[in-house]
């Protein structure tokens, strides 16, 4: 894909996603963004459907909606809110720890800088991107699966590691499109631009794309 491309491309893709559920997350921040609860609702969407996600985090933020909150309730507590998301006990352990830590080193305020973010348990660099662009309204790109795997399928990146993927776009993606970039593509990722047999046949950015990779189609 041309890099000069990239408007028209993103342009469609946002056209196109409107036609399906808006993620939790997307939501969330649009109620108004609050950073603790983006960060958790980050922590447990790890290998969770959607709709788990937005089930168990409805029922832990009854509980608890700010860090001080959270760290003072038990762990099982909070195994009991979240379950069944996956690995629930060790995200519960998670959401304890990071809560308590930003209670002692950031005076109960989630912190916006990426370095700041990763250092909090089970926070990565997907994650802190989110909390970032989503929670705080700062710039930043989150990479996710998805998002890695459409950029090298258009032919935009080159890269073998969504760490490396960010970076790149760092680089060459225009700004103005940095915070909402993960937003838009991940349910295009979960509905057209699949892993598996992408629905190629359907894409409104198919004269655009490269297809980097791709076996089979529908």
């Amino acid at each position: 894909m041309q890099d000069e491309s990239i408007d028209l491309v993103l342009r469609l893709v946002k056209k196109s996603v409107q036609r399906w559920t808006v993620p939790f997350l997307v939501r969330l921040a649009g109620d108004g963004p609050d950073p603790f609860l983006i960060l958790v609702a980050c922590i447990l969407s790890l290998r969770t459907c959607d709709q788990t996600v937005a089930n168990a985090s409805e029922r832990l933020f009854c509980l608890a909606s700010d860090p001080f909150s959270m760290a003072g309730i038990s762990l099982q507590k909070i195994e009991k809110a979240i379950f069944p998301v996956g690995f629930y006990r060790t995200k519960a352990k998670q959401i304890q720890e990071l809560s308590r830590k930003i209670c002692k080193d950031f005076e109960g305020s989630v912190p916006s800088a990426i370095e700041a973010l990763v250092q909090l348990p089970g926070v990565g660099r997907k994650t802190a991107n989110l909390v970032r662009t989503m929670g705080h309204r700062k710039q930043g790109i989150c990479v996710d699966i998805h998002v890695h795997r459409i950029c090298n399928r258009l032919g935009y990146v080159g890269t073998k590691f969504p760490d490396e993927t960010e970076m790149v776009l760092r680089e060459k993606l225009p700004e103005k499109y940095w915070i909402g970039f993960n937003g838009m593509l991940v349910p295009f990722g979960q509905n057209q631009c699949t892993p598996v047999s992408p629905r190629c046949s359907s894409c409104p950015i198919c004269t655009f794309c490269l297809r980097v990779g791709v076996q089979g189609t529908r």
